[in-house]
């Protein structure tokens, strides 16, 4: 849920709900997991996450979102676990961003990279995703979504830049499978 913390406590914790009910619909047993309650470092999240099988994570703002992951050590525990095959990795919009190589076609475009919610530590905008994939990402794609116009101008940016990129139309996905990376939906 950190990619929301740029929202206020009570949209939050509505948003929690609905993505907790939404995941036990389809027969999973969620429990959320606040980067924000690792910040201080130490081996806990590595703990945490050794009894787990499946992180997903929701949309939101990509560069609160990196920022949770880089100040938790998730990002780093998360390449760990996923090289190793002892989890699996799932989400959407900001998720998938994050897991590309690079953030800055959302900047400006889609996200703000400055904004820093309460809590945060200080430091400079991180700009690398966190590379499980070999090219970046630009979710809602020519969808009924509110920030489609916007990512016209994601694609565009990449187009330009010559970035690698796959565009993703709401309800598509990036499914990898050892060597195997494929676009389905």
């Amino acid at each position: 849920m950190n990619a929301y913390d740029f929202q206020d406590a009570d949209t939050r914790a509505a948003s929690t709900e609905r993505e907790i009910a939404e995941l036990r619909s389809v027969g999973l047993t969620p429990e959320e997991l606040d980067l924000r309650e690792f910040f201080d470092g130490g081996n806990a999240l590595r703990k945490t996450l050794e009894n787990v099988d499946l992180v997903y994570i929701r949309g939101g703002n990509t560069f609160v979102l990196r920022r949770a992951l880089r100040h938790s050590g998730a990002d780093a525990l998360l390449q760990e676990f996923l090289a190793a095959d002892r989890l699996v990795l799932g989400g959407y919009s900001a998720a998938a961003c994050v897991a590309g190589t690079t953030l800055r076609g959302i900047a400006g475009h889609v996200d703000d990279p400055e904004h820093l919610p309460e809590g945060y530590p200080e430091g400079p905008v991180l700009w690398d995703g966190l590379g499980l994939l070999s090219f970046a990402v630009a979710p809602h794609y020519r969808s009924d979504h509110p920030e489609s116009d916007e990512i016209e101008d994601t694609v565009r940016h990449y187009i330009d830049h010559h970035e690698p990129f796959v565009a993703l139309r709401d309800g598509q996905a990036i499914v990898v499978d050892g060597d195997d990376v494929r676009v389905v939906g």
